[in-house]
């Protein structure tokens, strides 16, 4: 069944966010379509993966307003904020597996938000979906690691896990922060060919934090940049001059 559309399918106005006495992000406007793939850049602390919090909504703006799926994400109710959040996947840096369980195990949890207790918890003892997982990790190129305990793989093993996950999830659009920042740089081509290319073929709006502007450049349509908060650019990738991106961290 096809998946709804919605465009713009994340929307800021005038969106402010404070944590304590630090002003996190000042004032933002921004759309992101469906489709896209868009890159943030910008110096840490830039505001990067607030903004990602608040796409996903795990953060909820201290002004403004966030709306996803067309759905306006400070007035939901918890449950409609769980229906909403279902469709959106996100990858971390950190990659947020449990280290101790099989690969499979932590695949799986890609279902967590539709299976129920019952199901999730047999599925610690039998694994369930079974082809579901292995499809995944067939695609994310470690079909044969199905079974491994999660802390026997490399870090760029772990992050195709983690990417695995978020397609067994299948949501509409995928968020990554800092996807590769603590892999080599011939592992971080690797794994942005991977989910570029997934996002491609699966047609999911695809919104990447990164620090690399050369992978930034050649990965992705639209590069927004941040500093200090606020958005200092916002262009198609054909746009982005090495010049803006030196005036981006200037200090």
């Amino acid at each position: 069944m096809a998946l709804p559309l919605f465009d713009p399918i994340f929307e800021l106005r005038q969106v402010t966010q404070w944590f304590g006495q630090f002003v996190a992000l000042t004032g933002l406007n921004l759309h992101i379509n469906s489709g896209e793939r868009v890159a943030l850049v910008g110096s840490s602390g830039a505001g990067k993966s607030t903004l990602l919090r608040l796409l996903n909504g795990t953060l909820l703006p201290t002004q403004g307003e966030v709306w996803a799926l067309g759905q306006p994400l400070n007035s939901l109710s918890a449950a409609k904020m769980r229906r909403v959040q279902r469709q959106i996947g996100t990858v971390y840096q950190q990659f947020h597996l449990v280290n101790h369980l099989a690969v499979v195990h932590n695949v799986n949890a890609g279902h967590l938000g539709r299976w129920s207790f019952w199901k999730a918890a047999l599925s610690l003892i039998y694994p369930q979906d079974l082809e579901t997982a292995a499809k995944a990790l067939h695609r994310v190129g470690i079909p044969e690691k199905l079974y491994d305990r999660t802390d026997s793989l490399s870090g760029g093993q772990q992050q195709r896990v983690a990417i695995a996950r978020v397609l067994v999830q299948d949501p509409i659009a995928i968020l990554a922060d800092e996807p590769v920042a603590s892999l080599d740089p011939q592992l971080s081509r690797e794994i942005m060919n991977l989910l570029c290319g997934l996002a491609a073929i699966d047609g999911k709006t695809l919104v990447v934090s990164i620090h690399s502007i050369e992978l930034a450049k050649s990965h992705f349509d639209r590069i927004i940049g941040l500093r200090a908060g606020q958005v200092f650019f916002d262009l198609p990738v054909h746009q982005v001059s090495d010049a803006l991106i030196s005036s981006l961290y200037q200090r």
